[in-house]
């Protein structure tokens, strides 16, 4: 069964403070988005790879990409306005023969080989399959006006969705089809097979999988290598 990669990097990272997109900063030494691209050229279950970067970094990006001596193919095409718009951008380069979509954020670099082939090998059966983590603070919902607490909420049915996130290709391309259009935001691609009434599997990731939003996720990022 073929499975290949999407990775949207193309995201404007506005909370981090950089005119450097996020996936290209340097993480003792080595590119983010490289940490990630190694991983899945050492995992058997992966065919290939689409990096979605900005449309004015694509070359960039190629660039960094042909700077290492991965083997498989790893393709870099232009993102869209939205996540939603740059995961379909890279839909549309994909053979419609295989079997299998796996998502990941071009900013999570601690994605470990385990996860993923957990990943892909429960999507097999399952269809849909979402990696995340338990969640470990009290969640208080609050009112968005006034600021007080409404509720706490019940931490022991919470979990942070985190990728790779993976997709029957058939299920994933007909979800994006239903959902474009939209006008609420599609933070991951989850909420969109969500949305098209199919079921879908959580196992558990890793808390080191840390996506890089903040100067300071680049620090624990750092710690955690070290």
């Amino acid at each position: 069964m073929k499975t290949y990669v999407i990775i949207p990097a193309a995201g404007a990272g506005t909370r981090f403070g950089s005119d450097t997109p996020k996936p290209l900063l340097l993480l003792k030494g080595k590119e983010v988005l490289i940490y990630s691209l190694e991983v899945f050229e050492r995992c058997d279950l992966v065919e290939g790879v689409v990096v979605v970067a900005p449309p004015e970094s694509v070359a960039e990006f190629d660039c960094v990409i042909k700077k290492y001596p991965f083997k498989k193919s790893i393709q870099v095409t232009a993102g869209g306005q939205s996540r939603y718009e740059s995961v379909n951008n890279g839909l549309k380069l994909l053979n419609p023969n295989i079997d299998f979509v796996l998502i990941h954020d071009g900013a999570r670099p601690l994605v470990s080989l385990k996860v993923i082939e957990e990943a892909i090998k429960t999507c097999y059966a399952t269809q849909a399959v979402v990696v995340g983590v338990p969640l470990k603070p009290t969640i208080k919902r609050i009112d968005p006006k006034a600021k007080e607490i409404d509720a706490t909420l019940d931490r022991t049915i919470l979990w942070e969705a985190q990728t790779p996130q993976v997709f029957a290709y058939e299920l994933l391309t007909q979800a994006h089809q239903q959902g474009a259009g939209l006008d609420v935001e599609i933070t991951d691609d989850a909420f969109l097979v969500e949305r098209y009434g199919a079921k879908i599997k959580m196992i558990e990731g890793e808390y080191r999988n840390v996506k890089i939003t903040t100067p300071e996720d680049l620090k624990i990022a750092e710690a955690l290598l070290s």
